[in-house]
């Protein structure tokens, strides 16, 4: 008797959508994830779109695509153009995976809001009960959302604050001193621009604070380093994005 020949795997195409992502963390870490597992028959690629019109191009003419990530500026933008939403991402408002069924269906997900949330756990102590959330985009909304888990009170501060939000022009160290955890979601600092940094007076910060930062490079960046040198605990956003990352891969092999 003949042996049946054994069937190949079939291909898996997974990839990011973004602006300017050329240097993306997710390409990477998925590659060096398939080839440690053997999975020769999984690729990741990045979709650099001008646009988010130029989205259902890449889903209709990208064979074998199981599973994106999404990225800067397109988090929001993506939802309209999505069959359904997880009950997290519906509440966050922002999508940063999506699922692609056998049928061609799109559901979208948010994974960054688990990927903060266990990033920044470690280091919370009694003391910290308020949170500064800088910036208003689609990362912001995860953000917040990971703090409603935690009980932690949050205010978000915009350079064009609605009248719910904070500018920073209000920051005095009266109403500074009111928080103990600042999140910079901006991409302000980000490789190459490093000399940029979020407008606050950093000498306000102090050993009672946590300055995280969702900027992964450089590794410090001058928001880190400036609140490090008044005292504060600080972190980047490598750990979250490893922690969104490896979520991510969940979702895609439910």
């Amino acid at each position: 008797m003949k042996s049946k020949k054994e069937k190949k795997p079939k291909k898996k195409q997974f990839g990011l959508i973004g602006k300017n992502i050329s240097y993306s963390f997710s390409k990477k870490h998925f590659t060096e994830k398939f080839e440690k597992i053997n999975f020769k028959h999984y690729s990741y690629a990045n979709f650099d779109l001008a646009t988010i019109d130029e989205f259902p191009k890449i889903i209709a003419e990208t064979k074998n695509l199981k599973g994106l990530n999404v990225t800067i500026p397109y988090k929001e933008e993506v939802i309209p153009l999505l069959s359904s939403l997880s009950k997290n991402a519906k509440i966050i408002g922002a999508v940063n995976v999506i699922k692609i069924s056998k049928k061609g269906n799109l559901k979208g997900y948010n994974s960054d809001f688990y990927g903060f949330k266990k990033a920044l756990k470690p280091l919370l102590k009694k003391r910290h009960k308020r949170a500064l959330i800088l910036g208003t985009g689609g990362a912001s909304k995860a953000i917040a959302y990971a703090l409603r888990k935690l009980h932690i009170d949050y205010d978000f501060v915009s350079r064009t604050p609605t009248e719910y939000q904070l500018s920073y022009e209000e920051l005095t160290k009266e109403l500074f001193s009111e928080y103990q955890i600042i999140i910079n979601t901006t991409p302000v600092g980000t490789f190459p621009n490093i000399d940029a940094c979020p407008p606050l007076d950093y000498s306000l910060f102090s050993e009672n604070h946590i300055a995280f930062d969702l900027i992964y490079n450089p590794e410090e960046t001058k928001f880190l380093r400036l609140a490090k040198e008044n005292g504060a605990t600080t972190k980047n956003g490598h750990d979250m994005l490893i922690f969104q990352a490896e979520k991510a891969w969940e979702i895609w092999n439910r």
